[in-house]
């Protein structure tokens, strides 16, 4: 069985009334790949500490771990994680898993990062990762909302990120980031599968249509839009990976709701 890590909470931002961010500190025997998750949670009074899925926003040569999440009043762990501060601590297990990484896709020029809400975690990590701009010529982060406000990172992806001394050069050259909102006016507007479904994403960045030869596609978010997206990229001819074989995308079903 994994150990349990006790973590102590460094910082904590709440971006809207519905979602907040926290990192932990980090223990050096910690390991994972970027776009992987792990289990997360707190001790209580039964001695049996609540647990969840949660992917790791942060990259895996970073010092802290970062974790973003929603809020949900009387969730088992969410209702509680919400009111974390800086010193509480926190359980992480050792072990990380997911699928939300590059060897499990066929080799192509374009990746798509398709995101909705909190979906967004996994690929913060991701866009950090140096290996995945060696693997791909341009990488498009889509991250879809419903109000401005829950734009999450944005800065950080426009502004941070593309500035980083490190990356900065990978990031401003390969990097697309495609923010769009549901519930009210926005430069980009509309449901993420819609706008790829309808061909307006691909017209609105100015690149070619979609093409099972070229392009790639990781998912997270909603389980709606990861069932609709599948079905959307089957029927354009993509096929989804598996433990058997590598594929044309990769879905993330361990997705955090309570």
């Amino acid at each position: 069985m994994a150990a349990m890590l006790k973590e102590k909470v460094t910082s904590v931002h709440h971006w809207t009334e519905d979602l907040f961010s926290f990192t932990t500190t980090r223990d050096q025997g910690f390991r994972f790949k970027n776009g992987h998750f792990t289990m997360i949670g707190l001790e209580n009074e039964t001695g049996r500490p609540t647990l969840r899925a949660y992917s790791i926003a942060s990259a895996n040569y970073e010092e802290k771990l970062e974790f973003f999440s929603i809020k949900v009043q009387d969730g088992p762990l969410t209702s509680r994680l919400q009111h974390l501060q800086p010193g509480d601590d926190i359980l992480i297990r050792s072990r990380t898993s997911g699928t939300l990484i590059a060897e499990e896709l066929l080799h192509g020029k374009r990746l798509f990062l398709i995101s909705t809400g909190t979906g967004l975690a996994p690929f913060m990590s991701i866009i950090k990762d140096f290996e995945i701009y060696e693997a791909f010529e341009e990488i498009i982060l889509v991250h879809g909302v419903r109000f401005v406000s829950e734009l999450a990172y944005q800065d950080y992806i426009t502004k941070e990120l593309a500035n980083d001394e490190f990356m900065g050069e990978m990031v401003s050259k390969q990097l697309t980031y495609y923010p769009t909102v549901t519930r009210e006016p926005y430069v980009n507007e509309g449901r993420v599968t819609t706008l790829i479904q309808n061909g307006e994403l691909t017209k609105k960045l100015n690149i070619p249509d979609l093409n099972p030869e070229t392009d790639r596609f990781m998912l997270c978010g909603s389980p709606s839009m990861l069932v609709d997206m599948s079905k959307i990229l089957e029927d354009l001819g993509f096929s989804a990976a598996s433990d058997k074989e590598m594929g044309h995308y990769v879905v993330e079903r361990a997705f955090t709701e309570s």
